[in-house]
């Protein structure tokens, strides 16, 4: 799967405000709104923060992937977020989150959803990719990370 065709500059946030979890949820799900990716901010809120309670999305090496599966999208969304000082997300080791995913895919297509949260932990993985992205000044250069 081809990353850079997937990333938006427009649904890139290089500076999350938010303190909580539940903040950078609803931060990123209004960028998403802002930049026309979808309509219904309360419904793809609620999907998120209901899987976000099944079990946190919250990985290692300070990276998190909220996501949902949503009737409300044709195709898949895909938003990135960073936060210097991190937000906890529970994630597997304890650390902080400074890098959020947040992917939305249609119910009738599960496929596209596995293979680009598969691709996208493992470019995460590398460190060199992790520090180019977490340095980038604009949305621009994030996406040339990948």
């Amino acid at each position: 799967m081809n990353l850079k065709k997937e990333l938006q500059q427009s649904t890139i946030l290089l500076d999350i405000q938010a303190d909580s979890k539940k903040g950078v949820i609803q931060e990123m799900v209004a960028a998403l709104v802002e930049a026309g990716k979808i309509t219904d901010y309360d419904k793809v809120l609620a999907a998120i923060l209901e899987r976000e309670d099944k079990m946190s999305t919250g990985m290692q090496n300070g990276i998190a992937i909220p996501h949902a599966r949503s009737e409300l999208v044709a195709d898949m969304i895909v938003a990135l977020g960073f936060k210097k000082n991190g937000v906890d997300f529970n994630a597997h080791d304890g650390q902080p989150s400074t890098i959020f995913i947040m992917i939305i895919t249609p119910l009738s297509n599960a496929g596209i959803h596995m293979k680009f949260m598969s691709a996208i932990s493992k470019a995460f993985m590398v460190d060199a990719v992790r520090n180019k992205v977490l340095e980038a000044k604009t949305p621009e250069d994030v996406i040339n990370a990948f």
